[in-house]
């Protein structure tokens, strides 16, 4: 099947490059021109693990094409998504300029039968307001489904390769047909697809999101509790976590959740609700909750050194919102290099893969580094905000030789408290007694 991908973002990218792989021909267009040379060039312009071996061997393979031409990126394509971004407007409402920018390039170009699909991440009645603009200006017959996406950044591809459930959003038997025969290949070991009407897989994608984020967050509020009741938020968090019924994923406790997806979708379901006219009291305490989450380590760094950080050097280990990503969109690291700065610090980071994009937009703010050992030379205490896998066994006897104070400010809990203890480091954490 032709195909054509508009957006070559996380979500469009990785869309493409998948599809691809089951043999369909796929023509990605984005109007950034300097990416698409890029993607052109051979260059994946993201991190995700297992997309550069993907996306190499389906452009080899003449399955996989880039262009700025939305006319010449559509030519001959029986199914069209729509990977654009939502950004959050002030109001906390999804921008939809984007995506009604194309729908309105979309109509007069339409030839034959297609079937148009949102797979960006959009309020509910989204999908009515792209047909009625594509619409206006159409002549060929076409059919808008929505088709949210379930990916997690840092495995993705996994993700999009073995979905655990594939949502489509249709009342047309005749585009439910053509989503059908796409999505097939992917479900072969049985994991359903779907189908419900459009506003409905609308409202799927931020219900899941939102109670993921919930999950989150009232783990982050019970180990607060922990702290005040003198327990052990992981005792807790194994305890609740093995009740089938709750389960063990989302309840990490933690200086809060960040990224492209929760804090963006979360806002907008609360917006849509507040436009309703319906007060989703929960979703507003979740926002609350992880806006307060973020920075909660840094009264407690700044007790340490007396309320005074003024020349005091941080390193921070982790920058992106999570691992196995170079995304950085509301990561907690920024939020508390920001306090640190502010009140005087010195800041030295090391990031895996985030660094070059931290360093637009930080600049010289703070300095980078290559390993986490050398970030933490010299430094007066030592600040962990995303839970890379190489910062879970550090060389703990050669990282206390390089601080000035053996102090580990830890907000991601990657350490067990006793064994911090042991070693002689001063080891403050989330929901567990500090030692």
């Amino acid at each position: 099947m032709k195909i054509a991908v508009v957006g070559t973002g996380y979500v469009g990218l990785v869309t493409g490059t998948c599809f691809a792989e089951t043999g369909n021909t796929v023509t990605c267009v984005d109007i950034d021109a300097e990416k698409v040379r890029k993607l052109q060039g051979g260059q994946v312009t993201i991190y995700e693990p297992g997309l550069e071996l993907l996306f190499e061997r389906n452009v080899k393979q003449g399955r996989l094409f880039f262009t700025t031409s939305l006319a010449e990126g559509i030519e001959g394509a029986k199914v069209i998504f729509l990977a654009l971004p939502t950004p959050q407007g002030e109001d906390g409402s999804a921008d939809l300029k984007y995506v009604l920018k194309v729908a309105d390039d979309l109509g007069p170009l339409l030839k034959d039968y297609t079937v148009v699909v949102d797979k960006s991440t959009v309020p509910v009645g989204t999908a009515e307001k792209v047909k009625s603009r594509i619409a206006a200006r159409a002549k060929a017959e076409f059919d808008v489904v929505s088709n949210p996406e379930f990916l997690r950044e840092g495995v993705a591809v996994e993700d999009f390769m073995k979905p655990e459930r594939v949502v489509v959003g249709t009342s047309s038997p005749r585009a439910r047909k053509v989503m059908e025969a796409l999505y097939n290949p992917f479900v072969r070991q049985g994991n359903p697809i779907i189908f419900m009407e459009e506003r409905s897989a609308e409202l799927t994608k931020y219900a899941a999101n939102a109670f993921l984020a919930t999950k989150i967050t009232f783990m982050n509020e019970i180990a607060n509790l922990c702290e005040r009741l003198g327990a052990n938020v992981d005792d807790v968090r194994k305890g609740i976590g093995t009740d089938s019924r709750i389960g063990k994923r989302f309840l990490f406790p933690g200086i809060g959740y960040g990224g492209s997806c929760f804090p963006k979708d979360v806002q907008a379901l609360a917006k849509s609700a507040q436009e309703s006219d319906y007060d989703f009291r929960i979703l507003r305490s979740v926002i609350d909750v992880n806006h307060g989450m973020k920075t909660k380590l840094v009264p407690e760094l700044k007790k340490f050194f007396n309320n005074n950080l003024a020349g005091k050097v941080i390193a921070v280990w982790g920058l992106s919102f999570k691992p196995h990503t170079d995304d950085i969109r509301e990561a907690p690291a920024l939020y508390n290099i920001e306090e640190f700065l502010n009140a005087g610090a010195v800041v030295r980071a090391h990031d895996p893969e985030a660094m070059e994009n931290v360093k637009k937009v930080l600049g010289n703010r703070i300095t980078f580094h290559e390993d986490p050992y050398s970030a933490a030379d010299g430094a007066d205490a030592l600040f962990i905000a995303t839970e890379w896998p190489e910062f879970r066994t550090p060389d703990f006897d050669r990282l206390g030789k390089l601080l000035k104070n053996k102090v580990i400010f830890d907000g991601r809990n990657l350490y067990e408290p006793s064994d911090i203890r042991e070693l002689g480091y001063r080891y403050i954490s989330i929901g567990r007694q500090t030692v």
